[in-house]
C-alpha cells in the first residue's frame, strides 16, 4: 500500500497516550495503534527504503519490529524515564552488516508535537567509538568529515553535542579538527513541528530530499564502519 500521510489519529493516540501511559491502557487501545501508528509506519518504511534504494542498493529496511520500527515498550531497566510505553515512534534505514544501531543510518522519529528527520549514528558504543577515534587520527578523514559537517551546518541542519570535555588519549587539542573526537556520536537532523507535509504523501518527498543532502555524512559514516575489527 502506498504511504499516504500519517493522519490526525495517529496525533491524538500519541496525546492519550501522554495522559495515560500504562500498560493496561495501551492493551485496551492497542487497535487504534495498529491502525493509525504501527500499520502507517510500515507503510512509510516500504515507500520510503524503495526511495533510498535509489541512493544505496544496499540499504536496510525492514517493515518490522526490531527492524526499522522500534518497540512500543521502554526497557525501563536501563532508563531514567520509567514510564512502561515511549512517547516517541522511531523509524530506522541503516547501511552495513553490523547492529543497526552501530551502522550508518537514515532515522525519523516522530511524537504528538514534532518530527525529526536525521542521518548518522545516534550513539557509538565503545567498540565503534574506538574505531572512530582510530579513523579520525588521520588528518584526511578529519577534514573530510569537517568539511561534510561544516557543510550541512550552512544548509540550516543541526549537529549533535559532543559528549566529553577532554581530549582523548592520541589527539591534541591543536591538531586541526580535533574538536571531532570530542563526538561520542555523530548526526545531524532538522527537526518540525507536525504540519500538514506529515499528514500527506508529501512526507516522503520531503525526508528523501533531506536524505539526499545528508548522504555525504552517511557515506562517510559507513566507510568508518567498514574500518572496524571485531574483537573476539
Amino acid at each position: 500500500m502506498q504511504f499516504s500521510g500519517f493522519n490526525k489519529k495517529s496525533i491524538e493516540f500519541l496525546q492519550n497516550l501522554k495522559q495515560n501511559n500504562t500498560k493496561i491502557w495501551f492493551e485496551a487501545n492497542r487497535s487504534e495503534w495498529e491502525s493509525h501508528i504501527k500499520n502507517l509506519s510500515v507503510d512509510f518504511v516500504n515507500e520510503m527504503g524503495e526511495h533510498l534504494q535509489i541512493l544505496i542498493p544496499t540499504i536496510h529496511f525492514k517493515p518490522k519490529v526490531g527492524g526499522s520500527l522500534f518497540r512500543i515498550y521502554r526497557d525501563i531497566r536501563f532508563s531514567k524515564d520509567k514510564t512502561p510505553m515511549k512517547s516517541k515512534i522511531g523509524l530506522l534505514f541503516w547501511q552495513g552488516r553490523g547492529h543497526r544501531m552501530q551502522s550508518s543510518s537514515f532515522y525519523m522519529h516522530f511524537d504528538e508535537q514534532e518530527y525529526l528527520i536525521a542521518t548518522g549514528i545516534r550513539n557509538f558504543k565503545p567498540p565503534l567509538l574506538h574505531t572512530y577515534r582510530e579513523y579520525i587520527k588521520d588528518e584526511k578523514n578529519r577534514t573530510k568529515l569537517h568539511n561534510i559537517i561544516e557543510g550541512l551546518v550552512a544548509k540550516g541542519y543541526q549537529l549533535d553535542e559532543p559528549k566529553f570535555k577532554r581530549m582523548p588519549r592520541g589527539f591534541d587539542k591543536n591538531q586541526k579538527h580535533s574538536y571531532l573526537a570530542l563526538f561520542s556520536s555523530i548526526f545531524t537532523y532538522q527537526q518540525f513541528i507536525i504540519d500538514e507535509t506529515f499528514l500527506s504523501e508529501q512526507l516522503i518527498h520531503k525526508a528523501f530530499k533531506i536524505y539526499e543532502e545528508m548522504h555525504s555524512l552517511q557515506i562517510w559514516l559507513y566507510q568508518m564502519t567498514l574500518t572496524q575489527i571485531k574483537v573476539v
